[in-house]
C-alpha cells in the first residue's frame, strides 16, 4: 500500500476538477492518489472507468459541436 493511499483512507480524497466535459459532467483527480471520478447521470460521482471515459468523451464532442453551431446561428442572425 502507498503513503499515498493511506493517507487518502485516513483523511479522505482531496479532488480537483480536471476536465468539464459540459456544463453537468465533470471529470475529477484526487491530488495525492490520482484517482479519477466522473459524475453520473443522478449527478453522483462515480469511478472514472474507460466506459466512462468512453461516454465522457462522446458526450464532450456533441457538447463542443452543439457549442459551435449555437455560435454560428447567432453570429448569422445578427449580420440580419
Amino acid at each position: 500500500m502507498t503513503p499515498a493511499k493511506i493517507y487518502c483512507d485516513f483523511f479522505g480524497h482531496n479532488y480537483e476538477m480536471t476536465k468539464k466535459v459540459t456544463n453537468h459532467v465533470k471529470e475529477y483527480t484526487c491530488k495525492c492518489c490520482k484517482k479519477q471520478l466522473t459524475t453520473d447521470s443522478n449527478g453522483k460521482l462515480i469511478e472514472l472507468t474507460p466506459k466512462y471515459q468512453e461516454i465522457n468523451s462522446t458526450l464532450e464532442r456533441i457538447y463542443s459541436s452543439k457549442l459551435m453551431r449555437s455560435k454560428q446561428k447567432s453570429l448569422s442572425s445578427s449580420i440580419y
